[in-house]
């Protein structure tokens, strides 16, 4: 890429900061859609010493790109997507690879692609992980930033991809239970 293309697909992505997530930070600000991208990035590159059987460096670069139709579609909160924003999200997700040079267009395209078909171990636990980040921020955020249905899906969200391996199903475990304490926390709390 030359400077001036680099610097305009850069400038699309810039996106990714400024649209927020359902999520809320520790300081009670949305969460932005490149923060959890980053911190995605950040637990799989932690959890590479358990996974030494995985390309870790694959894994990395799918967290690192998972989320780049958000860039133009914004996020929608997983309990309220349609396949039809699926679709849309995949359709801006091409529109932008197809700004890229070959070079870079070929195997972004072959991880998007992977990603979607869900077959590899490396696609499987980029799922596992984002669905435990995206929990891990609720639970740092605290029941307070909750919608009423997130209760019930701090227990279940993710749980069965987070199966695929030993590894995640501990990390999600360990979520799960940390939602459970805050929920007690809440309830003696307010007296219940």
């Amino acid at each position: 890429m030359n400077p001036k293309e680099l610097i305009e697909f850069l400038k699309i992505l810039e996106k990714l900061k400024c649209n927020t997530r359902h999520s809320w930070t520790t300081n009670k600000r949305q969460e932005s859609v490149a923060e959890h991208s980053w911190r995605l990035a950040v637990l799989a590159m932690l959890m590479e010493p358990d996974f030494s059987d995985l390309d870790m460096n694959k894994v990395i670069r799918m967290c690192l790109i998972h989320d780049w139709g958000e860039a133009v579609t914004g996020d929608i909160p997983a309990f309220i997507k349609t396949e039809n924003d699926v679709a849309v999200e995949e359709k801006a997700t091409g529109a932008l690879l197809e700004k890229l040079p070959d070079s870079l267009k070929a195997p972004l395209s072959s991880l998007f692609e992977e990603l979607s078909l869900m077959q590899s171990k490396e696609a499987r636990l980029v799922k596992s992980l984002d669905k435990i980040e995206t929990l891990i921020q609720h639970n740092e955020a605290g029941t307070d930033t909750w919608l009423p249905l997130e209760y019930e899906l701090n227990m279940t969200y993710g749980n069965e991809i987070c199966d695929s391996f030993p590894q995640t199903k501990k990390l999600r475990d360990q979520v799960r239970e940390d939602s459970r304490q805050l929920i007690m926390e809440e309830k003696r709390g307010n007296g219940k």
